[in-house]
């Protein structure tokens, strides 16, 4: 099961915590230099929630066009990438 788990988690869990903590730090003081916040994002998401009932739901058809043609890009990416790995190990 352990070794099931760090495939999931691409390390340990340990390492794993310590490079997601790391990260975090670095991100969170981009953030704080470019004058985002946290509640910032909720109230994006709520923005987004508001406008959405309001339309609707006539956005949803965008984000279905938006889906696909994202799609179209990282879904062959991601099976190059994981072919390119796999070989590796």
């Amino acid at each position: 099961m352990a070794e099931g788990l760090n495939r999931l988690l691409g390390d340990t869990p340990g390492r794993t915590i310590i490079k997601l903590v790391v990260i975090s730090v670095v991100v969170g003081f981009v953030m704080s230099m470019m004058g985002f916040s946290p509640w910032d994002l909720v109230r994006f998401i709520q923005r987004g929630l508001r406008d959405l009932w309001n339309s609707g739901f006539a956005a949803l058809g965008r984000v279905g066009d938006y889906l696909i043609v994202g799609a179209m890009i990282v879904v062959p990416v991601f099976i190059i990438l994981r072919i390119l790995n796999w070989r590796k190990t």
